[in-house]
């Protein structure tokens, strides 16, 4: 290491410790989640194929499926209890763990820089490259735990040793690229929300290339990082060497980083922001003009992903029939009320699914109070004659509305992609409707995050254990058997399973109830607390 290096690398172990301490929570919470999800979904594709009868009939229903390849990944070992593991977790974990990737490294490099964190902390003895080192090694440590815990999940499960190591290793090596990925487009935006749109973009287009090219002969897999993850052919005669090709790009993609950081100031980008009109539009002047505009990108983001999984939920439905097959498990996870054709079944469970993604769109747009207020942004804005309740009801009116818009997005993109494929376009007014039935269970949580924001602001992040609570008891309740007792406290499992079950509008309304009386608990606690957590007397 030369000397400049050095000079450059100052302070990366203080600055290390210090992301560790102030994020510790954060942290925990996603090296915790992510892998107590993939591994409870492994168990329960485990216990799902008891027979080779079973797992030859499911490799053989899912090889010229295209909807279930361009969801899932490639056709890998399917008539193995590893392969099926990864060809149904491997997809979604990959993306969870890119996802992790770049809201840590966004928060750290380039959402530092834009609360002038970064600044004060250089005017100390501290290198240039040390914040954004210090960053890469804290989600690069994060992403070596999830692998482990992948690893060591999967070998308790009885897999394959190897297959399970290479299992964790795509993980690990796809988070890493996706750290660099996001601390690339970090110089060249001055922007958070830019930088998270910008690598959510790449993101999509990685499973879009990825999906394409394995529905085709795989050449365009290449051009992804999830292909390249994937290549690897975890329990299917595993290769090694594209973690060569991985590791080469991730050294080319931190050169490139330190390349652009050495061209611009601090705080600044490289691609100058576009100057503003010379005049506001009138809607910014009053709080929900406002709120709308801070969170139209992040509102049209989560609808697009949204309706696209519908999209890959409709593409399948009309093949359920073939991929269950004979499997009497599969069937039985699946279908839960008699008389009820397993499609609708499967779309109930889909439309579930959806509602439950579309979760973190609520939550994450009502916690936008939440940053406005650390970020020292609200107190501007509450200096005026708005007042308080005025400016969180804005904020709510965008979470709220923004909740209905997402589960239609999913609720269409199921019903187009079901209704195209069956030729049968009424399908689309009728799952459209099913998606909507879950607004109030969506609106349910936003209360419960407004409800944690004006009582116990620094404990928001309950919000997100509750989706996460949620998104198990829905997803793994039945397989787990989690008690009726545990299960009744989840929002979505008051909800009619629709086109499934038979529509209720006593639950809806209850559930409704129960959020604005959460919603007003929240507007309260805001008017008796101090900006920034405290409580007044």
């Amino acid at each position: 290491m030369t000397t400049s290096t050095a000079t450059e690398l100052t302070g990366t172990v203080t600055l290390t410790r210090l992301v560790l301490r102030r994020d510790r929570v954060r942290i925990l919470v996603w090296i915790v989640a992510l892998p107590l999800l993939l591994v409870l979904t492994a168990a329960s594709v485990k216990g799902l194929y008891s027979t080779q009868a079973d797992l030859d009939e499911a490799a053989a229903s899912s090889a010229d499926n295209a909807g279930a390849i361009a969801f899932n990944g490639p056709v890998q070992a399917l008539d193995t209890i590893g392969g099926q593991v990864a060809f149904q977790t491997g997809s979604i974990g990959l993306v969870l763990v890119a996802l992790m990737s770049m809201f840590m490294m966004g928060r750290q490099t380039r959402g530092e820089e834009e609360a002038g964190r970064t600044e004060l902390i250089r005017a100390m003895a501290v290198g240039r490259h040390a914040p954004a080192v210090s960053a890469l090694l804290v989600v690069a440590a994060m992403n070596a735990v999830v692998g482990t815990l992948v690893t060591l999940g999967l070998i308790a499960l009885d897999l394959p040793v190897v297959g399970s190591i290479v299992f964790g290793l795509s993980f690990c090596v796809l988070g890493v690229v996706f750290a660099v990925i996001t601390t690339v487009v970090a110089q060249i935006t001055e922007n958070t929300r830019v930088v998270h749109g910008a690598t959510g973009a790449v993101l999509g287009l990685a499973f879009v290339l990825r999906a394409v090219g394995d529905i085709g002969d795989g050449t365009l897999s290449w051009l992804s990082p999830i292909g390249w993850a994937q290549k690897t052919r975890p329990f299917a005669d595993e290769r090694w060497w594209p973690l060569l090709v991985v590791v080469a790009i991730t050294i080319g993609l931190v050169a490139l980083a330190e390349a652009l950081a050495d061209r611009r100031d601090i705080g600044a980008g490289l691609v100058a922001p576009r100057p503003g009109p010379r005049t506001a539009a009138p809607g910014l002047g009053r709080p929900l003009g406002l709120a709308l505009r801070l969170q139209r990108g992040s509102l049209i983001g989560w609808s697009a992903g949204v309706f696209l999984t519908g999209v890959a939920y409709g593409w399948v439905a009309d093949d359920v029939e073939d991929l269950v097959g004979d499997n009497d498990a599969v069937r039985d996870v699946i279908a839960q009320y008699g008389g009820v054709s397993l499609t609708d079944s499967y779309l109930a469970r889909s439309i579930l699914t959806l509602a439950l993604i579309g979760t973190g769109y609520a939550i994450q747009s009502v916690l936008r109070l939440r940053g406005e207020e650390t970020a020292l942004r609200a107190e501007p804005v509450l200096a005026t004659p708005v007042p308080r309740h005025r400016w969180v009801a804005s904020h709510l009116a965008v979470a709220l509305g923004g909740s209905v818009i997402v589960l239609a997005a999913g609720g269409l993109g199921t019903g187009l992609a079901y209704g195209i494929v069956g030729h049968d376009l009424g399908q689309v007014p009728r799952l459209l409707g099913a998606a909507l039935v879950y607004v109030p269970a969506l609106w349910l949580l936003v209360g419960f995050a407004t409800a944690l924001f004006g009582l116990v602001p620094r404990g928001v992040a309950a919000a997100w254990a509750a989706l996460a609570f949620c998104l198990v008891i829905g997803v793994l309740g039945e397989v787990l058997d989690v008690p009726a007792q545990v299960g009744d406290l989840s929002p979505f499992q008051h909800t009619p399973l629709l086109p499934a079950d038979d529509l209720a509008i006593a639950p809806p309304v209850v559930l409704s109830a129960i959020a604005a009386a959460l919603m007003m608990v929240g507007l309260l606690g805001f008017r008796r607390r101090d900006l920034g957590g405290a409580t007044t007397t």
